[in-house]
């Protein structure tokens, strides 16, 4: 089959088996293309809680999934590619997370959405880059525990004026970014604004011009005049980011910037996955119920 065969029959099953495709922002460009609701962790997790489709395709990685199964539990909820997981999501474990609960008893637990749902269970709230300080500062308590990503902790304990326990995990792509690469970016093209995620290394974050999620780079750069941009993150961004912004130039710092576990969703699983209606993803009802009060704590929360 060729290509364009694979995405009409891709669309002829999802509509066959009522199916919403959501895709992130960090897939490659064939699957954002074919999705029916492409965006950031925060938009899709709105989409899933929201849809009412019987079905929900999650082109994402595992904790995503995971999410929509806790948010629409009525739902049957697939992941083309069950292998597609979160390296900093695995860095911080339900029993390693009650341990520090214990160091810190008084401090409620904000989780990073790049967590399982077992983890999510044992947190008090759930956030995402785009509403990270908002939900912090949402919160009567004078000190939290923040999980799992240093970087991004960093980047809330800065903005907040709370006590704030970071883990020490890290996302690989974002931390590995050195300042030097985003120096020599910027000394190539002086006049571009530089954008970059809050999980990149607090050196790198204090020499960008904007600190934003991959939803809210987006929105930037929709509504920015500027006509040059250095985007510091994953290099899927730039589908949607030349699709809003034909007119305009895009430039990454000489880094990788590629989630392998983002990019193992192809056409043709996606394609099997409808036909199979496998891999499900499913979570047990006991730990679905825990997550889903950190999960709906988090969407009650406006994003920026």
């Amino acid at each position: 089959m060729t290509e364009q065969q694979i995405k009409q029959e891709i669309l002829k099953l999802a509509k066959e088996h009522d199916a919403l495709i959501l895709a992130h922002n960090y897939q490659r460009d064939e699957i954002q293309d074919i999705a029916d609701v492409t965006g950031d962790s925060l938009a899709l997790s709105i989409a899933a809680s929201k849809t009412d489709k019987k079905v929900i395709v999650f082109c994402g990685v595992h904790f995503m999934a995971e999410s929509a199964a806790v948010l629409a539990p009525d739902k049957i909820v697939l992941l083309p590619d069950q292998g597609a997981g979160c390296p900093m999501a695995d860095m911080v474990t339900p029993e390693a997370l009650q341990t520090m609960r214990e160091e810190y008893p008084e401090a409620p637990v904000v989780a990073y959405v790049n967590t399982s749902a077992e983890t999510k269970a044992l947190s008090d709230i759930c956030c995402t880059s785009a509403n990270a300080v908002k939900v912090v500062n949402s919160l009567p308590d004078q000190e939290v525990i923040l999980i799992p990503d240093r970087n991004l902790g960093n980047y809330i304990a800065s903005h907040v004026d709370k006590t704030c326990h970071l883990w020490p995990g890290f996302c690989p792509v974002h931390d590995q970014l050195h300042l030097k690469q985003v120096q020599a970016c910027r000394e190539e093209h002086p006049d571009a604004v530089c954008l970059a995620h809050p999980e990149c290394p607090p050196e790198v974050l204090e020499s960008v011009d904007h600190i934003l999620s991959t939803g809210g780079m987006l929105e930037y750069v929709r509504n920015s005049s500027e006509k040059k941009f250095i985007i510091a993150t994953e290099r899927g961004i730039l589908c949607q980011l030349r699709k809003d912004n034909p007119d305009k130039e895009f430039f990454f710092p000489e880094y990788e910037f590629i989630c392998e576990d983002m990019k193992k969703i192809t056409l043709e699983q996606l394609l099997t996955c409808l036909q199979t209606m496998q891999p499900q993803i499913t979570v047990p009802e006991e730990v679905s119920v825990a997550a889903r009060r950190s999960l709906e704590r988090m969407l009650a929360i406006p994003r920026d």
